[in-house]
């Protein structure tokens, strides 16, 4: 046990050495606003941007079709609300120099999965093909009840870069 307890306080004390992981959030106010603006505000950024040891850690919460005004667009149209989120998303990540070929996840919640999954398989194909994706994002869909009942499609995504204080 003493090895044990010595271990995790060299590890603890290296800890207080290096400092805390710097973190800010990721905003991009020209394609949607920040969830605390909300009519009814919700506390949650839009993103967070790690800085690890030479990498950046984008994480991206779930995103969906909303205006820069906080207000959903495309009310019952799958195609277009899928489309509005990949816009959204590629906004932040473009606020931190990254783009799709830097994502690495997408955790994708659908209102309806056995009604829109062949749509939406469909349309995120199309799009990653836009992008030049290869190798593909890993990728996890999931049918959940969203945030607001006209929602249809919200996604997460996960992009590593490297940090460009690292390389000074």
């Amino acid at each position: 046990m003493s090895t044990l307890r010595s271990t995790t306080e060299a590890m603890v004390g290296q800890r207080a050495e290096k400092g805390p992981v710097r973190k800010r959030a990721i905003t991009a106010p020209e394609a949607l606003n920040e969830a605390y603006c909300y009519p009814r505000p919700s506390s949650f950024s839009r993103g967070l941007r790690l800085d690890i040891k030479g990498v950046t850690l984008l994480l991206i919460s779930g995103t969906a079709s909303i205006d820069e005004n906080g207000l959903t667009v495309h009310a019952g149209d799958f195609r277009a609300q899928t489309l509005r989120t990949y816009r959204n998303i590629t906004a932040l990540l473009e606020s931190e120099g990254a783009s799709w070929k830097d994502v690495v996840r997408t955790t994708c919640y659908l209102r309806d999965i056995e009604r829109d999954y062949a749509a939406f398989n469909e349309i995120r194909t199309e799009f990653f093909n836009q992008q030049g994706l290869d190798p593909l994002p890993a990728s996890t869909g999931i049918q959940a009840i969203l945030c607001r009942p006209d929602l249809l499609i919200e996604i997460e995504t996960t992009a590593i870069i490297s940090c460009p204080e690292a390389s000074e």
